[in-house]
């Protein structure tokens, strides 16, 4: 199986989703079982980005609680949006969210620890339809209350189900070809690096704005898992990050 994480810009349109459509669709013919993980849709100032919605009241200051709900409510909405659009394009899917993601947390609000990871729900559901759509960013408490992960914890999501499902690929899809020698957006001379070891891709994580949440690639290493970050507009192979026991090994890139 795969999981797919897409972020707030393949998430910002309905054009851009015909995008993401596309790669759930060929991840589905060439590994039958597909998690989606999505991110709110678009960036702040969009009207479902969660920087908005945090912008409703003054009053979510000395309410964390409160906060977190709402802040999770743009994953949620975006995981509805691209459900029932893959519904009409033809592709069965399953709705989780809330305790059926599965990701048990702290009560710590706006940062919540993870205490563990369920997959029954999401089990049951693969068992009955080949794709299954997870709003990211969120978990609960073993009470049920939503909280949130922090900031980039869609990632995060993906990495943890990924781990607990023994998924083969993580894909990371972004608005980059993928892993690049500089920031594109400053320096046209970028390239793409098509392949690093997670040491080599650490190294490229140390500033404000990592292309996969520290955390997210600190538990995909622990656990073995090649990420594949990839371009959500375009069908290029971007870039692998192989963990050391696949290291050398064509058996990954066969299976692409």
């Amino acid at each position: 199986m795969i999981i797919q994480k897409f972020g707030g810009i393949a998430m910002q349109s309905e054009a851009s989703r015909k995008h993401c459509i596309l790669h759930i669709r060929k991840a589905i013919h060439k590994f039958e079982k597909a998690v989606i993980v999505v991110s709110a849709m678009g960036r702040g100032g969009d009207a479902y980005a969660t920087d908005t919605l945090l912008t409703l009241t003054s009053a979510f200051k000395n309410d964390s609680k409160s906060k977190d709900l709402v802040a999770a409510c743009g994953e949620m909405i975006a995981a509805a949006v691209i459900s029932a659009e893959l519904e009409q394009c033809g592709i069965d899917n399953t709705l989780l969210y809330g305790q059926g993601i599965g990701i048990e947390t702290s009560d710590n609000f706006g940062d919540a620890e993870i205490h563990a990871v369920h997959t029954t729900a999401i089990e049951k559901a693969l068992s009955e339809t080949s794709c299954v759509i997870v709003p990211g960013f969120q978990g609960s408490t073993a009470e049920g209350d939503i909280t949130t992960l922090g900031r980039g914890g869609s990632d995060l999501t993906a990495a943890l189900l990924g781990a607990a499902l023994k998924a083969q690929f993580i894909e990371y899809y972004k608005d980059v070809p993928g892993v690049m020698t500089y920031n594109p957006k400053v320096n046209a001379n970028a390239e793409l690096i098509s392949k690093l070891t997670y040491p080599e891709f650490h190294e490229l994580l140390n500033d404000n704005h990592p292309i996969v949440q520290k955390k997210a690639a600190e538990t995909a290493e622990k656990h073995h898992l090649t990420l594949h970050i990839r371009n959500t507009f375009s069908m290029d192979q971007g870039t692998l990050i192989i963990p050391a026991i696949h290291h050398g090994s064509s058996d990954i890139l066969s299976i692409l």
